[in-house]
């Protein structure tokens, strides 16, 4: 397994005793990825579909 953040190689399976930050190689790239998704740095695209759509409502869709 690879660490999203840092790439480095990651024990799947530590040791008894070691921490494990799975999927992340340390606390710090768990920390990084937190702070990411904290500002925004990551987002789920979103595509309009209705693109005939302005914003105003029509007298049909109050009913």
């Amino acid at each position: 397994m690879v660490c999203p953040i840092c790439k480095k190689s990651v024990d799947e399976h530590p040791k008894p005793g070691e921490k494990a930050y799975l999927p992340f190689c340390s606390e710090r790239c768990k920390l990084v990825d937190l702070g990411r998704w904290l500002s925004g740095a990551y987002q789920i695209p979103v595509k309009d579909d209705d693109e005939a759509h302005d914003g105003d409502v029509d007298v049909d869709d109050e009913q």
